[in-house]
């Protein structure tokens, strides 16, 4: 179908254009590991007072795209109060709307209940929602990016191009792109070849996790796909579609109508530790430019409180404070979230805390990420600077939610406290 605009002069998504977005806000995270024991991924906080899942859901919203689904598969309950039935993004509406999409059991046959093994999985098994809701374009994100991009021309051109995919790529270093599909096109944007994981590469162009489909194109390879896949299979419960990067994107290119469009402005997948940690860095460097867009704001819950405080004898070095956070000790280049209180004589460096820690007189907090409600006792040491500039998942120390850490003790660099601990 194509929709009688050109990507110079697009405005808005036309109001005849029937568009699904479907938000997968992801399983049990466990690359984020204690920090993701209790939470959905997509409900960690950034930049002290957002979460992750405002990202997609604020660019949808400044799309004009009103119908959205939010698929949860782990601890769905903690983010269920925080999407507030869509109302922070316009999305509760009394026809369509935002819906939230959980595993469910006695819907159907295996490959369509129970918890998906991968994002292509995934849609596999809502393919009958996707048909009966029968629109012209369907988004797919992913919810553990900081971003921030004007879907409306991407819209536009994936139609005037009738493309059956179009993807969003960006530009990371060679290193990390091991950890993504790795994307090659021509100089027109046609997609020649995607490659999930590649061992090795010397591209840096990699799929951002933002896809737009033709759905009936989708769900006919999707189906085709399972027909192929079932013959091999193992485990009657897992369609073996995997992820995007496995079966999916390849057959799609294989059609030869797969275009790729780059994002413009910052962009970075934080579901790594290290990742997360240097994202907050380069909130500090003024490298995020995702919160500087009047005419797409990054929408959220909008909690109240007081002011963050610094007193006489507390100092902010290149940091961020929250709402109703206290510091009377030394904060150096690190992000502090709600109601956090570091004490005098303390010192937070390279760090992310996240909503009600407290920092006793004489700790130190270094390259760590400090869930919430955990307490640092006087004298406790939580993590080191580690040498050089570059972060490492294993440099950085992650401590979980309500933890005590008592008063004189070290937590060595790297470690991991599960949720509750006390050392």
């Amino acid at each position: 179908m194509v929709i009688g605009t050109t990507v110079s002069a697009v405005t808005s998504i036309p109001v005849d254009l029937r568009t699904l977005a479907v938000v997968q806000a992801g399983g049990q995270g466990s690359r984020m590991d204690v920090l993701t024991r209790e939470r959905a991924k997509p409900a960690l906080p950034f930049a002290a007072t957002n979460a992750l899942i405002d990202f997609p859901l604020s660019v949808l919203a400044a799309a004009g795209v009103s119908d959205v689904w939010v698929s949860v598969q782990f601890q769905s309950s903690s983010l269920d109060g925080y999407l507030a039935g869509g109302r922070p993004w316009d999305l509760d509406r009394n026809r369509g709307g935002f819906r939230r999409l959980t595993p469910e059991e006695g819907t159907g046959s295996a490959h369509e209940e129970g918890f998906s093994h991968g994002n292509a999985d995934g849609l596999f098994r809502m393919r009958e929602a996707i048909r009966v809701a029968d629109p012209h374009v369907l988004i797919v994100m992913s919810a553990d990016h900081v971003f921030n991009l004007d879907l409306r021309p991407v819209v536009a051109e994936h139609l005037a191009r009738e493309a059956e995919c179009t993807l969003v790529t960006a530009e990371i270093g060679v290193l990390e792109a091991t950890q993504k599909v790795v994307v090659e096109h021509d100089a027109d944007g046609q997609v020649t070849a995607v490659r999930a994981k590649p061992r090795s590469t010397d591209s840096g162009t990699v799929a951002t996790e933002i896809f737009l489909y033709r759905p009936q194109t989708l769900l006919a390879e999707l189906e085709r796909l399972h027909a192929e896949l079932q013959a091999a299979a193992d485990d009657d419960r897992d369609t073996g579609l995997g992820d995007f990067g496995e079966h999916l994107l390849p057959a799609l290119v294989q059609r030869g109508r797969v275009r790729a469009v780059p994002i413009t402005g910052y962009w970075k997948d934080v579901g790594r530790p290290q990742a997360y940690l240097q994202a907050h860095r380069d909130l500090l460097t003024g490298t995020v430019d995702v919160f500087g867009h009047a005419d797409r704001p990054v929408l959220g819950q909008t909690l109240p409180g007081p002011p963050g405080w610094v007193g006489e004898e507390g100092e902010l070095v290149d940091a961020m404070v929250g709402p109703g956070s206290r510091v009377r000790g030394r904060v150096v280049r690190s992000v502090l979230g709600r109601g956090v209180q570091v004490q005098a004589g303390a010192l937070v460096e390279d760090s992310v805390l996240l909503d009600d820690v407290l920092v006793e007189a004489g700790a130190r907090v270094r390259t760590s990420v400090v869930d919430r409600g955990t307490r640092v006792g006087r004298d406790a040491t939580v993590g080191a600077c580690p040498p050089g500039t570059r972060l490492t998942d294993e440099a950085v120390t992650l401590v979980g939610q309500d933890c005590r850490v008592r008063g004189g003790t070290t937590v060595e660099p790297g470690a991991r406290l599960e949720p509750g601990s006390t050392t």
